[in-house]
This record gives structure tokens, C-alpha cells and sequence, in this order.
């Protein structure tokens, strides 16, 4: 029987100067996350959620990249278990927002993290959940708050929550990268790798090609995180399907789930016209180019992508304008910038999405480039 010869590690050492270079890298791009840490009774949490959500200027808000509500009943009511039971709670991570094109600082709190934990607590005290399928606390199964005798609603109301503040340095970019990192990890998908595999089609790719277009990437200033993350692939496919469908935009299915379904249909759709629709998107990128200075960026100094409704908004607005007169011509940014335009309003970066708010917004855009 032949003998085993010794294997040996033939790998390079790490040097010293590869290891000088590493630590500089991270120096480099480490990111500062100035944060401190306080606690909400439920009470003053609920609150500051639900006063002004109507006209998006309550003080606790859910931003548009967040997700939409996922929780079933059941889960939902296990959370309320464990407020009562007293386990501990994973903390809610918000962002102190200081909006830099707008003046006024309002010090609003966008949720980076937690808003599954501040739907169900609002949803509780609002009666609008029934619990069910509790095992600790099966007593309080088919209760609502209003069940509960009245020392125990005010118990409940003062059971606090730790909230961990990022403090208003923090730029959009970082609060995206810390939701992404609590929420999915580094080797889970995001949503546009998870249709890229669920829904392959002509549409997906043509999305792909002109996601690639150096024209729109340079008008969005996209960063080199956000383009591995693929926002240019989910922008371009937020452009057709609300373009195409915005006005059957359903917010209680959820912005998710309507880009999810439009991409089906269309890769589905054997009549789809794929030259009218790179027409359309090339068409839209060259008006924003001639006649939106800054295009679809945004901060102080223009090297942010603008949020995604303001992108939705503009780009929409401007492909259903053209639609309606191709040889349009707009003279100045007043549409964007003006005091006395309501674009600003109309897309500020909490805006929610009810059906009513994206229509108004869009065609906001397109009444005012057409002079109606």
C-alpha cells in the first residue's frame, strides 16, 4: 500500500504590509455611527407613531425602503405575550433625520429597525388585534386592550422599549446599510436577487440593460453600495410599473409585492413591446438630463440618490407627460424647487404610499410639465 505523502500548506503568508494595508481599508470605510440609548414606555412609542401619520409629519416614522407589514396574528400576538410576560425585547433602531433639502429640521425619527415591533403594538392598542394561539398566556386568548381590566392596560401602556438612536449624521446610505445588515444579513437576498431568480424574463433582462446605462446611473449618483445592492435594477423596474399600473397601486399588498407582481405579468406578457418601453426609459433619462440640473440626485452635494418616491415621482411624471406631447419643453427647476411647488411635500422621504398619494404625486409631475 503506497505510502501518504505529507500535504503541506502551500498558501503565502499574510505580510505585514498586506496586513498594514487591511487595517487601513477598514479605518477607511468605517463609518462613525454616532448613537445613544434610551427607553419609551409603549405608551409615548404608539404616539409619537400615530400623531400626524395621516399627513406624514408624526415624529416616529416608517421610511419608503422599509418593508411592509409581515407579521401574521399569530406572531403578532406572541410579541404582546412577551410584553406582559416582561422577556426581553429586542431593541427598535431609529435615525435622528436631519432632511438637507429642506430648512426646517423637524428631528423626526425614521425606524431603521423595529417596525413589525411598532405596527403590532399600535395595531394592540387600537383593538385592531385580537391575540390568538397563545401557549404562556392562553387565558388572554380572543382579547383586545379594551378586554383588559384597566390596571393592566396602564401596566402595559408603561412597559418600556429600548430604543437605540443613530444621531442626525448618520446619511440615508447608513441607515440603509445597518437595515440591511440587521434585517437580511450578508448572505441572504435582497428583493431584486430574489426576482432576478424568481422571475426571469425578457422584461428582468431588459431591466438589467438599462439599469447598466451610464447616463442613469450618473444622474443618480448611485453609490458603489447601493449599486451591489442593485437600487439601479429596482429603480428602473419602479419606472415601468408605475408607469404602467400606478393607478392600481394597492398599498395594503404593498409596494413589494406590486413591483413583484407587475414583473410576472410582464415577463408573462408575450405582446409586450420591449423597444417602446427602452424608448420610453431613454427618453425619460434625456428630458431629466436636459432640463433637471441635478437630476435624480440629492444632499448638499449632489453625490446622494434621491429617494426612491421622488424617483418614482419625476421619472413617471415625466414619461406620462411625453406620452401626452413628445416635443415637450420645460423651462427651469421651479417644479422641484420652488417654495411655492408642492413637490417637495408631495415626496418628502417618509410620504406614505396610499393609492391616492401616489397618484396625486405622479400626476402632480406630469399636470405641471404639460402647464395644466
Amino acid at each position: 500500500m503506497p505510502s501518504k505523502s505529507k500535504v503541506t500548506n502551500s498558501k503565502p503568508k499574510i505580510t505585514n504590509a498586506q496586513k498594514e494595508a487591511a487595517e487601513a481599508e477598514i479605518r477607511e470605510k468605517q463609518k462613525a455611527v454616532n448613537y445613544r440609548t434610551t427607553e419609551y414606555p409603549v405608551e409615548v412609542l404608539v404616539q409619537k407613531y400615530m400623531k400626524g401619520r395621516e399627513d406624514d409629519t408624526n415624529e416616529l416614522f416608517i421610511p419608503d425602503y422599509q418593508r411592509e407589514m409581515i407579521w401574521d396574528e399569530e406572531r403578532q400576538s406572541k410579541f404582546i405575550e412577551s410584553v406582559f410576560l416582561g422577556l426581553p425585547i429586542p431593541p427598535v433602531f431609529v435615525a435622528d433625520i436631519n432632511d438637507q433639502e429642506n430648512e426646517e429640521d423637524e428631528a423626526r425619527l425614521e425606524i431603521i429597525d423595529g417596525t413589525q415591533r411598532i405596527r403590532t403594538l399600535t395595531r394592540f392598542i387600537k383593538n385592531e388585534l385580537k391575540l390568538c394561539e397563545l401557549k404562556k398566556l392562553s387565558q388572554l386568548n380572543d382579547f383586545k386592550f379594551e378586554d383588559l381590566p384597566l390596571p393592566r392596560q396602564r401596566r402595559f401602556n408603561r412597559a418600556t422599549v429600548r430604543i437605540i438612536e443613530l444621531t442626525e449624521k448618520a446619511d440615508e446610505e447608513t441607515r440603509r446599510d445597518i437595515f440591511e445588515r440587521i434585517n437580511t444579513g450578508s448572505i441572504q437576498l435582497n428583493e431584486m436577487e430574489k426576482r432576478r431568480g424568481i422571475y426571469p424574463g425578457r422584461v428582468t433582462n431588459l431591466i438589467e440593460e438599462l439599469s447598466k446605462l451610464p447616463k442613469f446611473r450618473n444622474l443618480c449618483s448611485f453609490s458603489q453600495a447601493a449599486i451591489e445592492q442593485r437600487d439601479p435594477q429596482e429603480f428602473v423596474l419602479r419606472f415601468f410599473a408605475f408607469l404602467n399600473k400606478y393607478k392600481n397601486f394597492n398599498s395594503q399588498l404593498g409596494v413589494i409585492n406590486f413591483l413583484d407582481e407587475y414583473l410576472k405579468n410582464a415577463n408573462d406578457d408575450e405582446n409586450i413591446n420591449l423597444e417602446k418601453m427602452q424608448h420610453e426609459f431613454e427618453t425619460m433619462i434625456e428630458f431629466v438630463e436636459k432640463h433637471f440640473r441635478d437630476g435624480f440626485r440629492s444632499g448638499k452635494k449632489l453625490n446622494q440618490t434621491t429617494t426612491r418616491i421622488k424617483f418614482e415621482s419625476l421619472s413617471v411624471g415625466v414619461a406620462l407627460a411625453l406620452r401626452e406631447k413628445n416635443n415637450l419643453h420645460y423651462q427651469g427647476d421651479d417644479l422641484l424647487n420652488s417654495p411655492k411647488s408642492n413637490f417637495q411635500n408631495y415626496t418628502k422621504s417618509d410620504a406614505s404610499s396610499s393609492n391616492k398619494k401616489v397618484v396625486r404625486r405622479i400626476e402632480y409631475v406630469k399636470d405641471q410639465l404639460l402647464g395644466k
